[in-house]
């Protein structure tokens, strides 16, 4: 009995062993369908736009398209301004704010975030520390540049450059009439990673600007 299901399991190994071994006739998963011609690059081409809504924070625009099959389609695009995200921190941890997201319709802990207010503008890094100021109240004396990040590709072409600041000083917060509710705290590393494991802490840009610090560690 035990050589009848030795030989079963050699005979399933064998098995198993062909059905992963590459195929000359059959292509690998995700194997492009014109292997052998150039690629194309996806490319589309705007053939007419129209803004279909518009306010002071964001833009709404209707594309209709050509891609490079021919085929013609139809895309929505939605335009806001670029970001920045910031990670101030110190003492083996970091200062997160915490508000009331309308669209999600619930609190949310993340990093200082924002962009410029309708009619100010400046350079990235100047947002940066004029967000981190005006949430959280500190000074940055160090300030370096992690990244630049696509926010959402497929919808929008809004990109955020993420900052780690260091050497903080406390000060003054300047919070707009949205952030009325916002609330600033003191968070260990360890405690983050807790609440990013158990749902806690979801915010998107802010996980993405955390992988760029932990990519920066090395």
């Amino acid at each position: 009995m035990r050589t009848d299901v030795a030989a079963t399991l050699t005979i399933s190994s064998r098995a198993w062993a062909e059905a992963l071994r590459p195929s000359r006739t059959r292509p690998p998963p995700c194997a492009d369908p014109g292997r052998g011609r150039p690629l194309q690059d996806g490319r589309m081409r705007t053939t007419s736009s129209r803004e279909v809504y518009r306010n002071p924070w964001i833009r709404v625009r209707e594309d209709e398209v050509e891609r490079a099959d021919g085929s013609r389609g139809v895309y929505g695009v939605v335009e806001k301004p670029h970001f920045a995200v910031v990670l101030p921190a110190e003492r083996d941890g970091f200062w997160l704010v915490e508000q009331f997201r309308h669209p999600v319709g619930r609190r949310a802990w993340e990093f200082p975030q924002g962009t410029w207010s309708h009619g100010a503008s400046g350079t990235a890094e100047e947002l940066a520390r004029a967000e981190l100021a005006e949430e959280t109240g500190l000074r940055a004396g160090s300030l370096r540049h992690l990244g630049r990040l696509d926010l959402a590709p497929g919808l929008s072409p809004q990109e955020f450059d993420v900052w780690l600041a260091t050497d903080l000083t406390p000060g003054p917060t300047a919070r707009e009439a949205t952030e009325a509710d916002m609330r600033c705290a003191f968070v260990p590393e360890a405690e983050l990673r807790a609440r990013v494991r158990d749902g806690r802490f979801t915010d998107g840009p802010s996980l993405a600007a955390y992988s760029l610090l932990l990519l920066d560690r090395g």
